[in-house]
Parts: structure tokens; C-alpha cells; sequence
């Protein structure tokens, strides 16, 4: 997993550039047939440890052009006032997947064979890839208006508030059954209390979206106030009692680890027509805390404790939502939000009364 993020997060800016250059569909393109690449290589080539690191670099690429392709064409194509649910089901389709990848374990994995389980997940990549509409950069952007200068100072500090927020949320997925096991919570329900909480982390980026969308505006801060509340969570985590431990699990998830679609949608917010090159920025903060942050965690758990390893994560979700609110504060010195592009090809927009919620 550290090579799949570490290579998705060297490959962030550059995905940026390329997406820029041959918009947003063609990079959406490119990363779901590098994935499709990846997974037949794993199903069909992976003899040795070597080999299925090698596979997982190609595949942490393409998740990188397809995470900064997508957040382009919904800059592009998505009506302003929809934006925000068009990223929060963007950001869902990641705890989605990780529960198809459990549930192909029982009913793959144990039955015909792991390799087939990758072959499956080519499958799906297949028709999304055939899915997609054909063409290249979209009309949308070419008539957006001509991009400002990328505010590099703000965008990095933005890209470790990021990192340390995914550092801190991925150690639910990572961790959060081991250590509900050696809190004295039995095996199987510490594997329906990760399900539930993905669950919860799912329903909840949908709803913020909606929130989002229908605030418009105060999206860093939003994303701040949930990192700062799963400091909460994981001080609960740290409890190490089956009773607290699953509530603690449950708010982590909802708070600590619902807010990257809130995060994205603010970065693109501040200049549309930057969002693949500025969210392949802050990308790379979020790539390299995921790499980061399982390590360090493991190695605390290992060394001290796993109530010590999750009160040192309820500090760097803290400090993480601080940082955010100084990035947030730092972009919009750097220039103020620039109008949004035309609307998206299509009908006509309703008027206000008779749009749907």
C-alpha cells in the first residue's frame, strides 16, 4: 500500500500537467486503462513480491490521473450549485470500493482464487472506461477563462493540513479491527464495526455534499470543524473499552474521515480554471499521508501501545484542521476566487423555484 500511495502521490502534480493538456476525459481515460493494466498484470503476472510492487507503482499513477481527472470534469461540467454532491459521490466511491474489495474476499477469493478477484476488478474498470463519453477537452474548458497564476505557497501548506488529515483517517481502515480485537471486542464484531463505520464515512460525504451545496460557501471550514470533532473519536479509540471503543469508531469515521470531498471542492472553488494542476498539489499531501501514516501508526502500536498510537492520531487530526484553517486563510490572500465558468453543456437551468433540492 505504501508503494501504491507513494507513486500515486509522485505522480499527483504531474497528473495535473497532463490533465491540463489533454482535459479531463482523456486523463480520466488514461488512469482507468492504467488501472485495468495494473489489475490484469497483478491477476495474470505477479510471481514475486518485486513484480506485484511494480504492478501496484503503475496503479498508484493511474489512480492519481483518474482522482485529478475527475476532479477537473466536475470543475468543468458540473453546475457550481451541484458541485458539491458531484465530489462527495467522488470521494464515496472510495470506501465503496474498499467494501467490494471485503466482500470479494468470502466470495472470490475463498472460492475460485484471489487472481480471479483482480480479474473482476478489471471487469468493472472495463465498463467504466467503455462508459465514457469520447472526445478531448471538453467545450466547457475551452471557454473557461484563462488560468491565473497557481498559488503554490497556499496550496502546499493546504497539501499537508491534507496529508496529516489523511494520515490521521486512514488509520481507521487500517487498523481500527486489530485494535478493537486487543481492546477484548471479538473478531467478528470487530470486522461489522469497520463495515458499519465505512458505512457511516460513505453516508456521511454524501450529506456534506448536500450541506455543501446548499451553503456555498465555508467549505475549508467545514472540513476543519470535522477533522477538529474526529480528534474527538479517536481520543475515545484510545479508551480501549468495547464501549466507548465502538462509539469512538463510529465518530472517527463520520467526522475524522468525512471531509475530503468537502477539501477537494474548496481547492477548486478558489480558481476552476486550475483545479487539475492545484488538486494535483494538494493530492500529493493526501497520497503522502497515506504512506505515512499507517507506518508511523503501526510502529507506535507495535512499540508503545494502540490507546497511545490513537491519542497521538487524535493530536495530528487537531493540528491537521488547524493547518487547514491557516491554508484557507493564506489562499484567499493569495487572490480572490475567480468567477466559475459557463454552465455545462445541456438544458437550460430551471429557475430557482422549481430546481430539486
Amino acid at each position: 500500500m505504501a508503494v501504491f500511495f507513494g507513486a500515486a502521490a509522485v505522480g499527483s502534480a504531474l497528473a495535473g500537467r497532463l490533465t491540463d493538456r489533454v482535459g479531463a476525459l482523456r486523463g480520466m481515460r488514461f488512469g482507468v486503462a492504467g488501472s485495468i493494466a495494473c489489475l490484469l498484470a497483478v491477476a495474470g503476472a505477479a510471481r514475486s513480491l518485486p513484480a506485484l510492487l511494480g504492478f501496484l507503482a503503475v496503479g498508484g499513477f493511474a489512480n492519481a490521473a483518474c482522482q485529478i481527472g475527475s476532479n477537473a470534469l466536475i470543475a468543468s461540467r458540473i453546475r457550481v450549485a451541484r458541485q458539491g454532491l458531484a465530489f462527495a459521490a467522488k470521494q464515496s466511491s472510495i470506501p465503496f470500493a474498499t467494501l467490494l474489495g471485503g466482500l470479494a474476499v468470502p466470495a472470490i477469493a475463498l472460492t475460485v482464487g484471489w487472481r480471479w478477484a483482480f480479474v473482476a476488478g478489471a471487469g468493472l474498470a472495463l465498463v467504466a472506461l467503455v462508459s465514457m463519453p469520447g472526445g478531448g477537452v471538453t467545450a466547457a474548458e475551452r471557454d473557461s477563462a484563462p488560468p491565473g497564476a497557481l498559488p503554490l505557497a497556499p496550496l502546499a501548506i493546504l497539501a499537508v493540513a491534507g496529508g496529516l488529515g489523511a494520515a490521521a483517517g486512514g488509520a481507521i481502515g487500517s487498523f481500527l479491527v486489530a485494535s478493537a480485537v486487543d481492546a477484548g471486542i471479538p473478531e467478528d464484531r470487530a470486522g461489522l464495526l469497520l463495515a458499519a463505520s465505512s458505512v457511516c464515512i460513505l453516508v456521511t460525504r454524501l450529506v456534506m455534499g448536500v450541506v455543501a451545496d446548499r451553503r456555498g460557501r465555508g467549505f475549508f471550514d467545514l472540513a476543519a470543524i470535522m477533522l477538529a470533532l474526529g480528534s474527538i473519536g479517536f481520543v475515545l479509540l484510545s479508551g480501549h473499552r468495547p464501549g466507548p471503543f465502538a462509539v469512538g469508531a463510529i465518530l472517527a469515521g463520520v467526522t475524522g474521515w468525512g471531509w475530503p470531498g468537502l477539501f477537494n471542492l474548496a481547492v477548486v472553488d478558489h480558481d476552476r480554471s486550475l483545479a487539475a494542476m492545484a488538486t494535483g498539489v494538494t493530492q500529493t499531501g493526501v497520497y503522502l499521508g497515506a504512506v505515512v501514516g499507517p507506518l508511523a501508526f503501526g510502529s507506535i502500536a507495535e512499540h508503545a501501545s494502540f490507546p497511545a498510537a490513537w491519542l497521538l492520531t487524535a493530536a495530528v487530526a487537531l493540528v491537521a484542521a488547524g493547518i487547514m484553517l491557516v491554508g484557507r486563510t493564506r489562499l484567499r490572500r493569495a487572490g480572490v476566487a475567480r468567477p466559475a465558468p459557463g454552465p455545462a453543456p445541456g438544458p437550460a437551468a430551471k429557475p430557482a423555484a422549481d430546481r430539486c433540492p
